[in-house]
């Protein structure tokens, strides 16, 4: 058993660091736009400024799942064994839960910050905006 405590203990830590790393750059604005880390739905990585903004309103509940791992790989090594185990496993379930919350209303932040359908330009405010520009003529 000690063998698995110890293998959680440096899974759960290891993850606790790198998602307390993602949640201080994204408190700060400091994550760029990537294909690895932080918010990553089609709303967040429409721009860079949404892409800081999902990761901004995503960080204080990524650095709560930061803290919940690594509660998690402390009880993960603590003397106890099953317990321990089933503690880490606990912590790792509210850790993806609260993740996954602050990447929803990451992602809703940015969705509700992106320019409105007519802010974006394109086909269809002017009839020589497109090829069916013949068509808008009148007969």
């Amino acid at each position: 058993m000690i063998v698995v405590s110890v293998i959680l203990f440096v899974l759960l830590l290891a993850a606790a660091v790198a998602l307390g790393v993602v949640a201080a750059l994204g408190l700060r604005g400091r994550l760029r736009r990537n294909a690895l880390v932080g918010v990553r739905t089609e709303a967040s990585m429409a721009s860079d400024e949404s892409f800081a903004l999902a990761n901004k309103v995503a960080a204080p509940t990524t650095a709560a799942a930061a803290v919940m791992l690594l509660l998690g790989a402390v009880a993960a090594i603590a003397p106890g064994g099953l317990f321990g185990v089933i503690a880490a496993a606990v912590t790792t379930a509210a850790a993806l839960v609260s993740a996954a919350y602050g990447g929803t209303m990451g992602t809703r932040a940015a969705a509700a910050a992106a320019p409105a359908p007519d802010e974006q330009g394109g086909c269809g405010h002017s009839c020589i905006s497109c090829s069916l520009k013949d068509a808008c003529k009148p007969a």
